[in-house]
């Protein structure tokens, strides 16, 4: 290794000397992490008795850019001991690295995700130690197959779109360090207690304060350079999960439209509604999902309460005749807690649901009123409504509401056409139908 100094804080310290099988980095913007993981995973190259490894990436050209070419990089750090072999070799005819080491001539395998029909060839056999760059971004295929041929694991990402499967398959299993448990932003820590801890898995979260390699000028200069505010200040200086970019609810914030239910009760309610969206799919995300929402008299909407189904996640499917029986429940039980939302708007594309609805209204003494929703208003214009209910604070929901924050987070434009993504909506839908025939309620 080259004669290189830089400094490393008592965390990154922490980190070389951590003998977990699986590591994961995740955190803000210029806070070190490909810099100080790569140093740790050559480390772990050179003690492994397995002579294959891989570093993997999003293309070639990024992996040479990040983690092979750039300053503290690989040829910078190693360039005594290592040989790059961009266009392969005669016994190794993908890109790689020859690493001596006093344990022997390590090969290095270089891996594009993006390049499938290469990486499917490569994938054989087992290796010592495999590295993923920007993990939130790799082809799931990718990692699942690499993911049972390794001795170690370490993977670097930036916070991203929490419904994307590399969090709950992977990250959101791994456990911090019990003295670095205070580093892990609270939304974050919520999400890894969400699944199961798995034996040796170690997540680590870096942010500017880890990097003592920065001055605090810099640091000054990266935060200002972004707006707070938005998704990307989020991510990248705060980071924190969440889709950055093509957001269709951008202007959302957790800090100035979630609230508590002592802070909802504090409102005088006028009005209340119920929207339910339905997908009876078990091959899908797609969920069932009732919302219900209270207007106040200072001319507020407030999402009360939700509950979401999943066929794909249940061993018995729901039918729609179990949707109405639980949609009642579910209407009690708030009209208890809240008030009485005499009319429900179930989705008309969904005539079964409907029907059944009807059904039981003419076989219960059922107090609820079971409508079509009505969808003359377009969708871009209903997202109008929302940008601008949110943008003036008349847009609240309730913290247990999780998976209508989730999707307000999530929902997106298509990249190539003016409207919104098929999917992270059903919430937002069933939020839609209830608040569309009392909007002249809400706001200015």
């Amino acid at each position: 290794m080259n004669d290189i100094i830089f400094p490393l804080s008592d965390k990154y310290l922490d980190f070389l000397a951590c003998e977990a099988t699986v590591e994961f980095l995740e955190g803000t913007t210029s806070a070190g992490k490909t810099t100080v993981a790569v140093l740790k995973f050559m480390f772990k190259v050179a003690r492994s008795p397995k002579k294959l490894h891989i570093i993997s990436g999003l293309d070639l050209g990024t992996i040479e850019k990040n983690i092979i070419h750039k300053e503290l990089g690989l040829i910078e750090m190693f360039g005594d001991v290592i040989e790059y072999r961009g266009d392969g070799d005669r016994d190794y005819k993908m890109p790689h690295i020859k690493y001596h080491t006093d344990n022997g001539t390590k090969i290095i395998l270089v891996l594009g995700y993006d390049n499938e029909a290469r990486w499917k060839k490569a994938l054989g056999g087992q290796y010592g130690c495999v590295y993923i760059d920007e993990f939130n971004v790799a082809n799931i295929n990718y990692i699942r197959e690499v993911s049972i041929r390794y001795d170690y694991l370490l993977t670097t990402l930036n916070p991203d779109d929490e419904s994307l499967p590399c969090y709950n398959e992977y990250v959101n299993h791994a456990r911090p360090m019990d003295q670095y448990k205070a580093d892990v932003p609270n939304e974050i820590m919520k999400s890894l207690l969400k699944v199961d801890a798995k034996k040796d898995w170690v997540y680590w979260f870096f942010s500017f304060d880890d990097n003592l390699g920065i001055s605090e000028d810099k640091k000054k200069q990266i935060k200002d350079s972004v707006a707070p505010g938005t998704k990307l200040h989020k991510n990248k200086i705060q980071g924190l999960r969440g889709r950055a970019t093509g957001l269709v609810f951008s202007n959302f914030s957790r800090h100035k439209q979630v609230i508590t239910i002592d802070e909802a009760k504090q409102f005088t309610y006028t009005h209340f509604s119920c929207g339910v969206d339905t997908s009876y799919s078990r091959k899908s995300k797609d969920t069932i999902s009732f919302i219900f929402m209270g207007f106040t008299a200072c001319r507020k909407v407030v999402i009360l309460d939700e509950e979401v189904y999943n066929n794909k996640d249940l061993e018995t499917p729901i039918a729609p005749s179990d949707t109405i029986q639980n949609l009642v429940a579910f209407l009690e039980r708030n009209r208890q807690d809240w008030g009485f939302a005499r009319y429900v708007f179930i989705d008309n594309a969904d005539q079964a649901t409907i029907m059944e609805a009807q059904k039981y209204k003419r076989n219960h003494a059922c107090i609820y009123e079971f409508e079509d929703a009505w969808k003359e208003l377009k969708i871009i214009d209903r997202i109008h409504f929302m940008i601008n209910w949110l943008h003036n604070a008349c847009y609240l929901v309730i913290n247990h509401c999780v998976e209508h924050i989730k999707e307000l987070e999530t929902y997106s434009w298509k990249e190539d056409i003016y409207e919104p993504e098929d999917r992270n909506d059903h919430t937002i839908n069933a939020s839609e139908y209830g608040w569309i025939p009392l909007k002249e309620k809400v706001g200015d």
